[in-house]
């Protein structure tokens, strides 16, 4: 079931790094799965996987041209995680460093759980 939970909540999406990985690439511009493959060099279903949950919650959109599926990045989900995020950054001295590592430790217990 812990799958499900992150295939359905954004901030449990972008908790997993190859995630936050992947919308860093996506966010410079569109890519199709091969042209990710090869820059990440990851394998052809891990980036798939990934690009799944992140469809699934709405933070990448997929369109097709040809047999290519292309992947844009789409940052209307992180709105409500940056307004929740911003009553924090006077704790922080206006940077959001912290936030990789907090998204990190999500990360590690959940995987603890599983």
């Amino acid at each position: 079931m812990a799958r499900t939970k992150t295939t359905y909540d954004t901030f449990n999406a972008i908790a997993e790094p190859k995630r936050r990985a992947l919308i860093e690439q996506l966010a410079e511009e569109e890519k199709t799965v091969g042209e990710l493959v090869d820059l990440m060099q990851w394998n052809q279903p891990m980036v798939s996987k990934h690009l799944s949950v992140l469809k699934e919650v709405g933070l990448v959109k997929e369109r097709k041209e040809g047999r290519c599926r292309i992947y844009q990045f789409n940052p209307a989900p992180l709105k409500p995680i940056h307004e929740w995020v911003h009553q924090f950054e006077k704790f922080w001295g206006g940077t959001l460093d912290q936030l990789e590592d907090y998204l990190n430790t999500i990360q590690t217990k959940g995987d603890k759980n599983e």
